[in-house]
């Protein structure tokens, strides 16, 4: 077995088929940027989805080896978009028009990584109807509880009082923020050396979370730095699509409980 064989690089480096007429030296760049993400997202999912069963059998640790292996590709994610700005406006526009309909908004790898950090949108499996492999992969992932929902379970198995319709809800529904898991929260933020694992995970969560945001920022100012205030393809609203999404978030009261700690307030 070679190198090339392993890897089976005469599929990957045969898959860019640029279109452009006539052809146009940056769509290569394009592409791969895009073809690349997508290879980083399927890693994300497997861990993610790793780190979630570990979580569910109670085993913090080796779900945590995961969730910092994630952190690294989000880094690494978040860097790619410094290559794509490089892209001028002008250079884009020779082969915009070439993308058709396509968009990134139909990303179904990235629409899951989001439905398994638990921003549930039951609309969203609607786009992949034409695709029924993808519809299938999303429909699946909107009916499992996502990481912070095993998380919250676990937290009710370590005793920890939270109400059935935190642990126990509609998985397909976004999740909405609790003053239970709130409360939570100032109890393990109020005493870490007690609640370690728990304290660990919590900012482990953060952390994804953050760097979810900086992916997010970084393509939102990439976006607009190369088409401004125009659409986006595939009739989405571009730039304020994206400014939209900086206002979402996965784990409400991890987020909370900051201002709480900073202004005093008890966990009693």
């Amino acid at each position: 077995m070679s190198y090339a064989d392993y890897l089976d690089l005469e599929t990957l480096l045969s898959a860019q088929h640029p279109l452009a007429q006539p052809p146009q030296h940056d769509e290569l760049l394009f592409i791969i940027q895009h073809q690349t993400s997508e290879l980083w997202f399927k890693l994300v999912l497997h861990e993610l989805r790793s780190a979630r069963d570990l979580i569910g059998a109670d085993e913090l640790p080796a779900a945590l080896k995961r969730l910092a292996r994630v952190k690294h590709v989000q880094a690494t994610l978040t860097g790619q978009w410094s290559v794509l700005a490089t892209l001028t406006p002008s250079e884009y526009a020779k082969f915009r028009d070439f993308l058709a309909t396509s968009s990134g908004f139909q990303s179904v790898q990235y629409r899951a990584v989001e439905f398994l950090l638990g921003n549930k949108n039951p609309d969203m499996v609607r786009v992949f109807d034409s695709e029924p492999q993808w519809r299938d992969l999303l429909t699946e992932m909107l009916h499992e509880p996502s990481l912070y929902d095993v998380f919250l379970q676990l937290l009710a198995r370590r005793g920890f009082s939270l109400p059935a319709e935190v642990t126990d809800r509609d998985w397909t529904q976004p999740y909405v923020a609790s003053d239970a898991v709130l409360q939570v929260a100032r109890e393990v933020y109020s005493d870490p050396e007690t609640h370690w694992d728990i304290y660990e995970t919590c900012e482990e969560l953060v952390d994804l979370e953050d760097n979810f945001q900086q992916w997010r920022f970084r393509h939102l100012k990439t976006v607009e730095r190369i088409i401004g205030s125009a659409r986006g393809t595939g009739g989405s609203s571009g730039v304020p699509f994206l400014r939209r999404a900086l206002e979402l978030t996965f784990f409400p009261e991890l987020y909370a409980v900051r201002g709480d700690i900073a202004n005093g307030v008890s966990h009693r």
